[in-house]
């Protein structure tokens, strides 16, 4: 880290100090209550309230607790925790709808186009990077971008190998199924690798 990092750093923490302060009677209370409090104390909307509540988080300054923490992996698996499981999922459902059932008329067939670029080019990277680095800190936003991007790429096409070498062929059933099975495959160890971290993160 050079000079002019530590000095942002050194920065941003004096502009955290007051926030630290004023959630000090909140601690032990719901964050809501934190929030509103900053907000209403020093005159900021909300969402900067919450970023400074983050902020503080990150540093381990403050510590938020989840009053009531899944008790398993299939608790885990149900909870907000896996929200972005479940909305693959769902992306996974519209995409088949669009495929299949959705009429394929202006301007409806652009959902299609969307889906399966997504689908294709996307989501299969995603969830393998999801698995590979459950952390969230492990990598930037940006990193996790371009690495799904890249590797979808580079799945994709083994995906159409290895149906190429089967009864099935490369048509669009097997082909679609191949991917969504993938696709959740993949995803299904994003989520069990970050519940071990969920597990192992003291609370």
């Amino acid at each position: 880290m050079d000079e002019r990092d530590e000095d942002n750093l050194v920065v941003e923490e004096e502009d955290l100090g007051p926030v630290e302060e004023m959630i000090r009677p909140y601690l032990g209370r719901t964050v809501d209550e934190a929030v509103m409090a900053v907000s209403k104390e020093m005159r900021l909307n909300p969402e900067k309230a919450t970023r400074s509540i983050y902020k503080l988080a990150k540093r381990g300054r403050v510590r938020l607790v989840d009053p009531g923490p899944p008790k398993g992996f299939l608790d885990y698996f149900a909870s907000q925790y896996s929200l972005w499981f479940w909305a693959l999922s769902a992306f996974l459902g519209v995409s088949v709808f669009s495929i299949y059932l959705m009429p394929q008329v202006y301007p409806l067939v652009y959902v299609r186009y969307l889906c399966g670029a997504l689908l294709v080019l996307y989501v299969p990277g995603f969830t393998l990077i999801e698995a590979l680095y459950p952390k969230a800190d492990e990598l930037e936003r940006l990193e996790r971008f371009g690495l799904s991007v890249g590797l979808s790429i580079a799945l994709v096409p083994l995906v159409g190998l290895v149906l190429n070498y089967t009864p099935w062929g490369i048509r669009l059933d097997p082909s679609l199924m191949s991917l969504i099975l993938l696709v959740l495959v993949l995803g299904f160890m994003g989520v069990y690798r970050k519940y071990g971290y969920w597990i192992m993160t003291p609370r």
